[in-house]
């Protein structure tokens, strides 16, 4: 039987869960430490949809999917309609190097481009973390740019629309 993530909504009753995953060193390392305020980001923010990715009803990992046109801190700088940005992490340390991630990101392109008038899908992991550049090529992201994102030092990557 194959494994399969369901990606289903984050709510309040997580927040328990993010905040130790969150404590987690190779957590910090992908946000680049990063300080999450779980209750605001959890309150219904229109341009941002917040999943936790379960394998057979156990969480394993956190995503992030923004508008980052409508995203009101302006993080991305002025983007076009059409695109998501997506944010990911598995939760667990023992979870990592198993596939989760992958599967994390198919389920979460997939969910991205279910709607018809999403273009593209951005990321923007750190400039140091080779390990993810590979990772996203492989599922066909290509890099645009080397940008710094506050004190963050990151390649921007797009997949867009096949």
């Amino acid at each position: 039987m194959a494994l399969t993530i369901l990606l289903r909504s984050a709510t309040v009753a997580d927040i328990p869960l993010l905040k130790r995953w969150d404590g987690y060193a190779h957590v910090r390392a992908a946000t680049g430490g990063d300080t999450w305020d779980w209750e605001h980001e959890l309150s219904g923010l229109a341009h941002t949809e917040h999943f936790i990715a379960e394998l057979d009803g156990r969480p394993v990992g956190y995503m992030q999917c923004i508008d980052p046109a409508r995203e009101p801190s302006h993080y991305w700088g002025d983007m076009p309609d059409g695109l998501r940005a997506l944010d990911i992490w598995i939760g667990e340390p023992e979870d990592l190097g198993r596939g989760y991630g992958t599967m994390m990101m198919l389920a979460a392109i997939e969910y991205c481009f279910s709607d018809a008038t999403v273009t593209g899908i951005v990321i923007d992991p750190l400039a140091t973390n080779t390990r993810s550049h590979r990772f996203y090529e492989r599922l066909g992201f290509r890099f645009l740019e080397r940008r710094s994102f506050g004190d963050d030092d990151c390649f921007v990557y797009i997949l867009e629309r096949p």
